[in-house]
């Protein structure tokens, strides 16, 4: 009898131990208090592969680094697919940093897919050369492709304390012989915010989450907010693959999709690894039933 309850103990032992493999949030993490989760990652192999190597926790701080600089990452928002970036050297109303010190933003061809500035953001480049592509092929100074985007631009901009300090405000205002001081633009009319390529001495950057009119550029949200993707077949797979306590990841030599799954990896997501895992576990109390019966005859 004894030999018996010890066969049944090991067979409930066993099937826990096939079916803990799944490994639903396996790819999850923190730092501070952002939740890094699909499609990016701080693991390698983990979440899209368009999102490798892009976001570090250095001490609690999430950074997020693309070929123009490193920015910190201030909030990461699943919902509306974007996230807000701040540049230490981008100016705002209050202080103006000039000098060409700021990282504007250029991505990296290949990733370019995946990641752009929000619509409602604007940048305001500053200090521009006369040489700056920006200004050429535009006959008069008053067909330069300066524009407000979203009720923000640099029209209101010129009143900020920042460039009073500097004895900017007026500069621009009557453009005179030179470029204008400032000049508006949404993300996609130039598709790189390279300060250097585009002879700028700084720039600024802010962005409107709501459809409210704000009194003046002192009232602006400064920072760059970028709106994030992933192709619908790869938001397909991650779905199912998550279905299954699996967790999406990536091949990290052929960048293919993967569903992580514990122990092993799937092309399609941990059901059908678990119904084989579990097939081929069936055997082992088959051969305990011999071990038993050994013992019963």
């Amino acid at each position: 009898m004894s030999n018996l309850v010890s066969f049944i103990s090991l067979q409930f032992l066993f099937v826990p131990l096939v079916y803990s493999f799944g490994a639903s949030h396996v790819c999850r993490s923190f730092c501070g208090n952002i939740t890094i989760d699909y499609p990016f990652t701080l693991q390698s192999g983990c979440g899209h592969s368009g999102y490798r190597d892009l976001l570090f926790c250095i001490n609690d701080v999430l950074m997020f680094h693309i070929s123009s600089g490193s920015y910190r990452v201030l909030d990461i928002d699943y919902a509306y697919r974007s996230m807000t970036l701040h540049d230490p050297h981008l100016s705002t109303c209050d202080s103006i940093v000039l000098g060409g010190k700021g990282n504007g933003f250029v991505v990296e061809p290949w990733r370019a897919p995946y990641l752009n500035p929000s619509p409602d953001n604007v940048f305001m480049l500053l200090g521009c050369s006369a040489r700056s592509p920006l200004f050429q092929g535009f006959p008069t100074r008053t067909h330069v492709p300066c524009r407000n985007v979203s009720g923000m631009g640099c029209e209101e901009f010129y009143s900020c304390q920042g460039l009073m300090d500097l004895g900017l405000n007026h500069m621009g205002l009557s453009y005179g012989s030179g470029p204008p001081i400032c000049c508006a633009l949404p993300y996609d009319s130039i598709k790189s915010v390279n300060l250097s390529k585009l002879e700028c001495q700084g720039y600024s950057s802010a962005y409107t989450l709501a459809p409210l009119r704000l009194s003046g550029p002192s009232e602006w949200t400064y920072g760059i907010r970028v709106k994030y993707d992933v192709e619908s077949s790869h938001d397909s797979f991650c779905k199912a693959c998550e279905a299954t306590l699996g967790s999406c990841g990536h091949d990290v030599r052929g960048f293919e999709q993967l569903c992580m799954c514990g122990s092993w990896n799937s092309t399609s997501n941990c059901d059908s690894s678990i119904k084989l895992q579990v097939a081929g576990a069936m055997s082992a109390p088959d051969k305990l039933q011999g071990y038993y019966n050994s013992f019963v005859i």
